[in-house]
């Protein structure tokens, strides 16, 4: 069997657990093996608590997940006890997640996963534990050695990446540069070629500012910063258009003209997303010398606990993560 997928905890007092157990019951007969980076205990008090009393396996390899995955969730302890917490983040529980992240970072790094898929973490309560990093996507560019990264959102036909992520708005413009948008542009091309399978990219890139500047008369960044980096993209033989205003980007006839869209800052390419695809939407960092994943939501707090949260976008991401690790290992076969 090939290796199976690293699952991490996420914030404990979320939803990251139950929706793992419900992803399990999908996916057990015939979905793609993975295991969980957790305390077992924990993960076993939760399903009493959510009267689905799951059988789990601790696992001590991952390499021993796919023959558990059929009868038990597999799940491979971390050094950290976790108590069953529910709806309030603990401190004392930040440095399990953060092991959860940095170990199966490392088991993927290593082949021993095939793909990781990270559960949704509480920014606030790990920054108050001294984790210096805005998210998942800047600490796991600093765990693979720097590698440049962009963020795409990906769910019902609309693939978004945005070139800022998590700063104010009142910082983008001033974060913004021809250079940065190259980058993301860049990998991004190569990323929907390699693991989305897309033979000829397009490409469409939004402007900063409402009408994309209108031509200058509503704000220069337009012109003067994203317009240089589509004739850079398009240079280098992208197939790459704009700047575009973002309000006529994202319905139906505009979509079907472009394979992801290139946008300015976080929630100029979240809202169209979640709007479309707010229970199935993935998170994939693209630039990694590895396959990550992540449900497009966050921790959920306020129903952790009750069996309400719906698996549907951790089970997207499980599944795009294994499409993702196919075609990357079809490429080097070829």
């Amino acid at each position: 069997m090939g290796a199976p997928i690293a699952i991490t905890m996420g914030e404990p007092s979320g939803v990251g657990g139950e929706i793992a157990i419900a992803a399990w019951r999908s996916l057990r007969r015939s979905g793609s093996p993975f295991f969980l980076l957790d305390d077992p205990a924990r993960l076993a008090a939760l399903a009493d608590h959510l009267g689905d009393p799951v059988p789990v396996e601790t696992i001590a390899e991952p390499r021993e997940a796919p023959f558990v995955f059929p009868r038990a969730l597999p799940v491979l302890a971390l050094s950290h006890p976790v108590p069953l917490s529910l709806g309030a983040p603990l401190p004392k529980s930040a440095p399990a997640v953060i092991e959860a992240i940095e170990l199966a970072s490392r088991l993927t790094a290593e082949g021993r996963a095939s793909a990781l898929v990270t559960n949704p973490i509480n920014k606030a309560s790990l920054k108050r534990a001294g984790f210096s990093h805005p998210g998942h996507t800047e600490f796991l560019s600093e765990l693979a050695g720097g590698a440049d990264t962009v963020m795409m959102l990906a769910g019902k036909g609309l693939r978004v990446v945005p070139v800022t992520i998590h700063i104010p708005l009142s910082e983008v413009a001033g974060a913004l540069t021809t250079e940065k948008i190259v980058t993301a542009g860049r990998i991004l091309h190569r990323a929907l070629r390699s693991d989305f399978a897309v033979s000829h990219p397009r490409i469409a890139v939004a402007g900063l500012n409402p009408h994309a500047g209108e031509e200058g008369s509503i704000g220069h960044e337009d012109q003067q910063i994203v317009r240089p980096a589509v004739n850079a993209l398009r240079a280098g033989g992208i197939d790459a258009v704009g700047p575009l205003p973002a309000d006529t980007m994202f319905h139906e006839r505009a979509r079907a003209r472009y394979d992801a869209a290139l946008c300015m800052y976080h929630d100029q390419a979240l809202v169209p997303l979640k709007t479309l695809a707010f229970d199935e939407g993935v998170n994939v960092t693209l630039g990694l010398p590895f396959v990550r994943t992540s449900p497009d939501h966050g921790t959920a707090l306020d129903i952790a606990g009750q069996g309400v949260a719906r698996p549907d976008s951790l089970i997207a991401a499980i599944e795009l993560a294994a499409d993702i690790d196919a075609r990357r290992a079809q490429r080097v076969v070829a």
